[in-house]
């Protein structure tokens, strides 16, 4: 019986995510032994023709991406999209908060004619997506839970609850009570809590849990002695494209 055939490839990102699997190390090993890796610029030269898993990291940000998603999805039988900038947008869609023209002035000045862009996007915006892995950098844990599902051939679990119940689950002291700034209330699970569990408030990396109260979460950080606008600042950082 053949292998999986599994590709990687990066849109507009810092690539922090492809790297971020290779820190897997056993891990890393283990999957190669179950599935054929026909694509990984990080890693290796080949090319594909068809891929069974597509891994997708980055937004989608320019006329040239929407081409290039396009034809991966026309290859792959599932799509994942890896960490935040796929799933929505990322840091990279804080630029959507400006005018199109002001952004391309501060970052290219007198070339700026010579990039052409669009407002970042996820990539479920352009085509369908399968599954996510959510986070910046994605989540190690989710990411081998989806990874190991798929090439087994199971539906994996996704999480739509917040980082807070992993914390109580982990019994780990609540940073917002230290006085921290947290956004774990808010922010989707499936990240084990590693950043509260280490000490850290949550910088909600992960997107907002689907049932959002945007307000609500504003009220929950003015209570706990944050203004309304580091509120606001901080939940658009890696959300800017869900909370508009």
């Amino acid at each position: 019986m053949s292998k999986p055939k599994v590709a990687f490839f990066d849109f507009t990102s810092c690539e922090g995510c492809q790297l971020n699997k290779l820190n897997f190390e056993n891990d890393f090993l283990d999957m190669l032994e179950h599935v054929d890796i026909v694509e990984f610029r990080e890693a290796m030269d080949d090319k594909a023709d068809e891929y069974d898993i597509a891994f997708i990291e980055g937004s989608i940000s320019t006329p040239t991406c929407i081409e290039r998603i396009h034809d991966i999805r026309r290859r792959a039988k599932v799509l994942v999209a890896l960490g935040q900038c796929a799933c929505s947008g990322g840091v990279n869609a804080m630029k959507n908060l400006h005018q199109p023209d002001w952004v391309r002035e501060e970052v290219y000045g007198n070339e700026k004619y010579r990039f052409p862009s669009i407002p970042a996007q996820p990539v479920s915006a352009v085509v369908k997506v399968d599954y996510e892995v959510r986070g910046c950098p994605m989540s190690a844990p989710e990411y081998l839970h989806i990874f190991k599902s798929l090439v087994m051939g199971r539906k994996p679990e996704i999480f739509d609850h917040a980082v807070c119940v992993e914390c109580k689950l982990k019994e780990n002291e609540c940073v917002l009570d230290k006085g921290m700034f947290c956004l774990g209330p808010v922010t989707r699970a499936g990240c084990e809590a590693i950043c509260p569990g280490n000490g850290q408030y949550c910088t909600g990396c992960r997107g907002p849990i689907s049932n959002l109260n945007l307000e609500g979460a504003v009220e929950m950080l003015r209570e706990h002695g944050f203004s309304e606008t580091e509120a606001r600042k901080r939940l658009h950082l890696f959300s800017a494209n869900e909370l508009v």
